[in-house]
Formats: C-alpha cells, structure tokens, sequence
C-alpha cells in the first residue's frame, strides 16, 4: 500500500528521477506527472506562498472565530477565562502545528492525516489507522464548515437586528441565513475555482487590516475602560458555570483551542501547491503565529471594552459579540460597519473551508474508501474541482446547520465536536510515528530532528487531555438541552467509521497507493504493506 513500484500505478511507464523536494515524478513514456499520493496531477497547482497563506489565515479567521464563539468562555471566568485560555490553547497547538507542518514537508497529499497515518503504522496497521484518520478528520472538518457558517449566518441576523431594536432573533431566522452562506460558498467552489485565490487574498485582507482596524476602534472608542482587575483577575467572579475554578477553566479553553483551531486546512491542499514541502510548513507557522497574535490583543481589547458583562452572560443576546461592540462604541453604525468586517470576513472563511473539505473527501474517494467513490472521485477538468465531492460536502453540512435548532448548546456542540475530532485524527499519525520510532518519513525541508519525540509525544499528551474536558458539560447543573454531546458525537463518528471498515474496506479498500519516491522504503525491515 505505502511502498509501491515505481511503475506500478502507471503500467509499464519509468519514472524519471526528480528532485529531493519536487512535487511530481514525470512518468517517461507518457509525460504524466505523479504527486506523492501515487495519483496523477489533477487540479491545477495555482497557490504560491501568498495565496495559501490567504487560505491559512482566512479559514482560521482567528480573532473573528474568537469573537464569534466567546459565549463558549464569557461564562468560564470572563475575560481572564477567554485571555489565558487561548494562551493555553495557543501553546499546545503550537506543537500539533510543528507536528503537522513535518509531516507535510516530508509527504505533502490532499489526504493529509489520512495518508500520514497510513504510511506511519507501517504495513500491518497502516491500512486500519488511516482509514479511521481519514473519515475522523473528514467529519470533524465537517462539524468545522457546520459551525464557521453558523458564525457567518449569526452575524447576517445580527446586522439586521442592529438597525431593528425590537427584533427577536429566532433559531430558524439563523438556519436560513446559515443556508444562504453555506451554498453560496458551495457554488463560489464549484463554479469560480480560478477566482478562489482572489477570495482568499481579500480574507487575508479582511483578517490582518479588518482586524487591525477593529482592534483599534474597539479600544479607542470607549468612553471609560473596564479595570486591570476585571480583564486580567476576575476569573473567580466571573465564573458561573458551577465548576470548580480549575475544571471551568479547562472546559473554557475550547474557545481559545477553537480560534486557532485550524492548523491541517491547508495541507488538503498540498495538490494544488507549487512547491509544498517548502510552502506547507511556512503557512502553517503563518498561520498560527498571525492568528495567535491577532486573536489575543482582539481578547485584550474586548475585555476592556465590557461596561456591564452580566447582560452578555445572562443570555439574553444570542450573539454576545454584537453587545460588546454596542457597549464599546454606543453607536448603532459603528456596530453595524464592525459586525460587517466580520461578516465579510467569515464569508470569505466559509468559501476555504468548502474547498478544504471538499479535498478531504475526494482524496478518500480516489482511493475507495467512500461510498459510491466511483463518483466522487471524479474531477471536472473544466472547473478544476471535484464538483461531486463539493456537493456531498454542502448536502451533509446542510443537515449538521439544524443542529442549533433543537438545543440551547448547539453552537458549543459544533465547535466542540469540530475540536475534538479534528484532534483525534491528528494523534492517530502522532502516536504512529512515535510507536514506529519516527522513521517511516523522508526528511523535508522541515524537520524536528531529536526534538521530534517530545514534541510530537507533548501534542498527543495535549490532545488527549483537553478532549477529555471538552466532552464536560459547560455548566452545573445540566439538563438533556443543555448537555454537552461532544462524547457522544465523537463515539458516534468512531462506530460509523468501524461499521464502514467491516462492511466495506476489509474487502473492498486497498488503501492509497504512495509514489515510492516520496517514501522511506524498509522493505528489508518490513515488506510491502499488505492489501487485504
């Protein structure tokens, strides 16, 4: 499955010798050009460095999503809460980051995990871990895509509430804003791929001058300021939640953990990259240092910005963001023109993580590990796009947006859910590498060298624990709408996915085929892996 001949997925051809860090072999006889995945070049390599760092930071959206979902922290101790808990959060997924970003100089696919895992078990496990890799990442990018949109959708309802002071937002006024978004970004992916770059270019835009904008605005405009004591040592006070300081404080890091939350978007997009074994790591790093940066000092300012925290926590605005702005500039426009920067913004976020997941999906699909992947593996080479893939993406999307409709924390529970699987499927090709002694990779242009195994070990340490939190109820005590399903979901995703593998894959899944010049090749150690 991971060593294969070199000829063996294009007939007779002989592959050429490419560079060390080149992104395709060329097969001699017929000019086919082969990526690490072991598949011919299908879409068009059309990102440099700047358009996927666009990308990066557009599909993060950092201070945006951090705004957006604060109602997640405003009742885990406040602003103190919010500000250490995305320190927190910033510093372990520093390490996935670093983890990741090795893993894809070493190996850049738009399978991502999938393929890491794969290829990090080794042959008697690799079929089994990334399989369940694969799926798992596909569904928490799919709870992911679910709760962007619904920050999208929010914002639009709030923008009409601004100006509309006696309307009361409804949970189905969202769901129709959230559809809206949702297949508007869909049809941006299918129809105007080539236009994409320009989209994300202007989400870069919209993140690092919105935000820069927004941040000073925010602090300016107050006529007088929340004290050092309520923004930095309030936590007690403001912990409503019924927790003990020590477990509310954990259980709110899913904010801080949701903002930069993003770090592997990008690596599904390996295909269609000019140079990523260099280019992947750099925006990765891009990414979490510009998001990191921005989303704190966004977390400073806000905290500030609070005149009276009791109205954001009882509740009573669905949209606790759009209160601070109001509180903080006591103007209507001001709200309505910030509120916009981020509607715009996350408009922009909506349309990367379709095409993020979309590849997701495809790239398991080209190697039948998907219901129908006849299907939805095909490319439409006129648009550039998997255009079956991007449409199942929007169907199931679709049904996770009504979520929020039957439960008073169904936001949290898209975001959590987002976080938690999303994370497991990251420790599957950690823990690999680290049971396989980290020696199934090629040094990239990035590598961890002896630091690998406290860093990569540290993530999963991480990850492990902070899901763990995440899965507890956000406050005491709970009832059957207001509990947290986090647990339930992610088991949920895990019975699916092992249903699946007995059905389909023990039979039916060869597993992804690598191109043997991307790959260490052990065979003397460890053969071939086998296709059961």
């Amino acid at each position: 499955m991971s060593s294969v001949e070199k000829d063996e997925k294009v007939e007779d051809g002989v592959l050429k010798d490419g560079p060390p860090h080149g992104d395709t072999i060329v097969v001699a006889e017929t000019g086919v050009r082969i990526n690490a995945s072991g598949h011919k070049d299908e879409l068009n390599r059309q990102y440099g460095l700047v358009g996927l760092t666009g990308i990066a930071v557009t599909v993060n959206n950092a201070w945006v999503v951090l705004g957006s979902s604060i109602s997640v922290s405003l009742l885990n101790g406040g602003p103190p809460g919010i500000i250490y808990g995305l320190m927190v959060a910033l510093f372990y997924y520093t390490l996935i980051g670093m983890s990741l970003a090795e893993l894809a100089s070493s190996f850049p696919t738009s399978g991502g995990v999938y393929h890491w895992a794969t290829l990090a078990a080794g042959p008697k496990w690799g079929r089994m871990a990334g399989f369940f890799a694969g799926w798992i990442n596909f569904y928490g990018w799919m709870f992911g895509l679910a709760s962007l949109a619904q920050i999208s959708a929010n914002t639009a309802v709030q923008l009409y509430a601004t100006y509309n002071t006696e309307y009361s937002s409804e949970a189905w006024h969202v769901y129709i804003a959230y559809l809206l978004v949702l297949w508007i970004s869909a049809s941006a992916v299918i129809f105007a791929n080539k236009l994409i770059p320009y989209t994300q270019n202007l989400g870069l835009v919209l993140v690092v001058v919105g935000g820069l904008v927004t941040i000073v605005v925010i602090a300016a405009m107050p006529t007088r300021h929340a004290s050092n004591h309520f923004v930095w040592g309030s936590f007690d006070e403001n912990n409503v939640t019924g927790w003990n300081g020590g477990v509310a404080f954990m259980v709110g890091v899913l904010n801080g953990a949701f903002t930069i939350g993003t770090p592997d978007a990008i690596t599904h997009m390996a295909e269609e990259i000019n140079n990523p074994k260099k280019n992947l790591p750099k925006a990765i790093f891009l990414q979490i240092g510009i998001g990191g940066l921005y989303g704190i000092a966004f977390a400073v300012v806000l905290g500030y910005a609070i005149s009276d925290i009791s109205i954001l926590q009882s509740g009573v605005n669905t949209f606790p963001l759009a209160g601070i702005y109001h509180q903080a500039t006591g103007s209507s426009g001001a709200t309505f023109a910030l509120l916009f920067i981020i509607f715009m913004s996350s408009l922009c976020c909506c349309i990367g993580t379709v095409l993020t997941n979309s590849r997701t999906y495809w790239a398991l699909a080209r190697d039948n590990a998907v219901p129908l992947s006849g299907i939805f593996r095909r490319v439409n080479e006129t648009l550039s796009c998997p255009v079956e893939a991007t449409l199942f993406v929007a169907v199931i999307a679709t049904g996770l947006g009504a979520i929020p409709i039957g439960s008073s924390v169904g936001f949290s529970n898209l975001t959590g859910s987002f976080i938690i699987i999303s994370t497991v499927s990251y420790a599957i090709p950690f823990a690999c590498n680290l049971l396989t002694g980290r020696k199934r990779f090629l040094p990239g242009p990035f590598h961890l060298k002896g630091l690998g195994f406290v860093i990569n070990g540290l993530a999963v340490f991480f990850i492990v624990l902070f899901d763990i939190f995440f899965c507890f109820p956000l406050a005491l005590p709970f009832d059957a709408t207001t509990m947290n399903y986090n647990c339930v979901i992610l088991a949920g995703v895990v019975f699916i996915t092992g249903v699946w593998w007995l059905v389909h894959a023990t039979k039916h899944y060869p597993g992804p085929t690598f191109n043997h010049n991307f790959i260490h090749d052990d065979r003397d150690e460890a053969g071939e892996i086998e296709r059961r």
